[in-house]
Parts: structure tokens; C-alpha cells; sequence
């Protein structure tokens, strides 16, 4: 999952609530960037940003703290799967809300009938397995 981002500038790596802590951390320790976690709503202890988002069966929402990222930032995403996109496209707005610059969208596997890159689309995304 690091290699394609390996000497491309990213500064930041933000891992999706939870299976992304694991798989974004490692990502961030091979690309020499740091790390930022996208949470639940109520889970960071400090002054957050939120976006709410559709699901198939209702919405929910996802928090980041707001000093997180600096205007200009390169940012790697990074999650496990990719469904219908929606987790995915909440976290690319709320990087691009403070101002980061989204590099790319990373997952370890993705579900291609459910098509989730539609709604990522003009993100550059990667996906390690396709079933």
C-alpha cells in the first residue's frame, strides 16, 4: 500500500476509524509522514471538524481535529475497504475542508460492484485487491 506513495511529498497520512489506524499508521511509517485519525463523532478529545454523510440504510458522521492538517498539505488516505464510498468521500471533504491537498485514496481491498469510485471521482485511488 506505500510503495505508489513512496518520494511523492506527503505529509500526512489519515487513517479511517479503526481498521485505517492500523493500515494508515504502517503506511505513514514507510513514507516518512505522520499520521492523523478520522474518528466517530465525540471520539477526539480536542476541537474537531465534522461531516456528516449518507449510508445505504440512514447517516452518520466523522471528526477530525481541526489543527490536523495546515493549508497545503499533501494528504494520503488511507482505509481498508471501499464499498459505496461514502466513508471515503466524507474523509476527502474533510481533509479538503481544511485546506489539504488530497494525494490520493488508498484501501486494501475494494468492492467493485458496489462501485465506490463514483463517488471518488477526479481522486486518484488505489486499491491492493479487487473482488
Amino acid at each position: 500500500m506505500a510503495n505508489p506513495y513512496k518520494d511523492r511529498g506527503i505529509s500526512l497520512v489519515v487513517g479511517v476509524e479503526s481498521r485505517g489506524f492500523i493500515l494508515g499508521a504502517a503506511v505513514a511509517d514507510r513514507i516518512g509522514a505522520g499520521f492523523v485519525p478520522v474518528r466517530k463523532v465525540g471520539k477526539l478529545p480536542s476541537v474537531t471538524v465534522r461531516v456528516s454523510y449518507d449510508l445505504e440504510y440512514g447517516s452518520d458522521s466523522l471528526e477530525m481535529h481541526r489543527d490536523a492538517i495546515e493549508p497545503g498539505q499533501r494528504v494520503l488516505i488511507v482505509d481498508d475497504l471501499l464499498a459505496t464510498g461514502g466513508t471515503a468521500k466524507a474523509t476527502v471533504d474533510l481533509v479538503k475542508q481544511l485546506g489539504g491537498k488530497v494525494e490520493g485514496v488508498a484501501f486494501l481491498i475494494e468492492l467493485i460492484e458496489l462501485n465506490g469510485r463514483a463517488r471518488l471521482q477526479g481522486e486518484n485511488l488505489f486499491a491492493v485487491l479487487q473482488y
